[in-house]
């Protein structure tokens, strides 16, 4: 035989949810529950009629009247305020209102007062077998709630135990016949039965919900990976889509120049800058999907050590400034001497990204890259006389392969320019923040917080598990 396997833990959610299932099942029935109590209230009385004094009867009478309408008052607030809110508002009303089946309980068990030895044979026999009905419909209709349950049969039968028992030692002094003895050991009995039939009852309902609510659980977190491998295939499929036409351009240019270099050699100092340009685009683009796929992977490694500023600003002067120079742009650096905590190459990265994009959607103006203080940091800003980004693309510009809709220059690109940077900003713990007006231009921020290697590393790890558990 295969051994069991343990069962897991419920989770607080998890116990809440059934909780609240429980009070949902038991309270669904009460209606009825509190309609069989009232119907036996008159054969009580028809039974009784001439077997007990009027006072008594209609002493009893009051009493249950009262709790049948309590009972009818609790049930009106719970279909009013409670039925459609959820599980802690169930657990928390039934909390305050459980009062009411003991006090039932109570006021049932009393009526052992009026025919225990003290009526016909035939009537006890009849209010026995009504007493004995209650108790059986209470561990239906309770055992949803273990501890209510148990308290309306412990009330139910404690009272008529006490009456019998004051009857039997108080009143007849021990003289009373035989039977009333086995009445007390068969109305214990039945107590112990009934309170263990309960119990596994409830064992019943509880293990139910609790298989619900892991059904549910279950069918939720597979509608959720269902989801996410849908979406992976649709972002492959668009992946696959985009990069076919990105990369066909250049390479179809290529083909191009090459043709014509072929045919026309003499325009070789016109065609060589052309392909010239167009394998630095193939080359970003390969350059962009190596960087996705080692972070991705998880296979970036970091090197974070105090780093000058200021010579790091110029590296990127002498790489971009041609490129801004090539298309009529103005190209001005403001850097101060100053250091940071950080991964030179990664921040190279991040930097040469965000200043590419503000040269390539700059039509006219020029980029400013300045390294200001900020507290207790310093702050590198990108400044260009662009397009700029209207505010319905701010946030989505960070996603990969996003492109914003017609966009000069959107066309040449996977869309992973800065999601890549957003990747790695967070990673090195550096907050990026932007600010754009459409047709005025545009402005990153990147406040270089000193990076903790090991803290980086963890965020590094967690990017990819994030990315895997989609």
């Amino acid at each position: 035989m295969k051994p069991d396997l343990p069962v897991a833990a419920a989770t607080p959610a998890e116990s809440l949810w059934v909780e609240g299932e429980l009070v949902r099942s038991l309270m669904r029935t009460q209606r009825n529950t509190a309609l069989v109590g009232l119907a036996l209230i008159p054969i009580f009385l028809a039974v009784l009629w001439t077997d007990a004094e009027l006072w008594q009867l209609m002493t009893w009478l009051a009493c249950a009247a009262g709790v049948a309408a309590l009972r009818f008052w609790v049930i009106a607030r719970y279909q009013g305020e409670v039925v459609n809110r959820g599980a802690q508002e169930h657990v928390d009303f039934f909390r305050r209102f459980s009062f009411v089946f003991p006090l039932a309980a109570l006021v049932w068990g009393a009526t052992t007062l009026l025919y225990f030895d003290r009526s016909p044979l035939s009537d006890q026999f009849i209010c026995w077998l009504v007493m004995a009905g209650l108790a059986m419909f209470s561990i239906n209709a309770l055992s949803g709630r273990l501890a209510t349950m148990r308290a309306y049969l412990n009330t139910l039968a404690i009272t008529a135990l006490a009456v019998m028992g004051w009857r039997i030692g108080v009143e007849l002094e021990f003289q009373g016949p035989t039977y009333h003895w086995w009445l007390l050991l068969l109305l214990v009995i039945f107590w112990y039965v009934l309170r263990e039939a309960g119990r596994r009852l409830h064992l019943t309902h509880r293990r139910n919900f609790e298989l619900q609510y892991r059904n549910n659980q279950l069918i939720e977190s597979l509608t959720r990976q269902t989801q996410a491998a849908l979406d992976a295939v649709e972002i492959k499929n668009r992946f696959l889509a985009s990069a076919a036409h990105d990369i066909r351009q250049p390479v179809h240019a290529l083909s191009l120049y090459a043709d014509w270099l072929r045919s026309e050699p003499e325009l070789v100092d016109e065609i060589a800058p052309k392909i010239v340009e167009s394998t630095k685009a193939v080359n970003q683009l390969f350059d962009a999907l190596f960087d996705l796929a080692r972070l991705d992977s998880g296979k970036v490694r970091l090197n974070v050590e105090p780093m000058d500023l200021e010579k790091l600003l110029r590296d990127l002067e002498l790489q971009y400034r041609p490129l801004a120079e090539a298309k009529g742009l103005q190209f001005r650096v403001r850097a101060k001497p100053g250091t940071a905590v950080s991964d030179p190459i990664l921040l190279q990265r991040v930097l040469g990204n965000l200043i590419a994009n503000a040269v390539k959607y700059t039509q006219k103006g020029g980029v400013l890259v300045a390294a200001r203080a900020a507290k207790g940091a310093r702050r590198i800003e990108i400044w260009d006389t662009g397009i700029g980004i209207a505010p319905v693309h701010q946030r989505e510009i960070f996603r990969e392969f996003y492109k914003v809709p017609s966009h000069a220059g959107t066309e040449d690109g996977f869309g992973l320019g800065l999601y890549i940077v957003a990747r790695l900003t967070q990673i090195l713990g550096h907050p990026l923040s932007l600010a754009s007006r459409p047709g005025r231009g545009t402005v990153f921020r990147l406040t270089l917080e000193p990076t903790d290697e090991k803290a980086a590393a963890e965020r590094a790890q967690a990017s990819v598990a994030q990315i895997r558990s989609r």
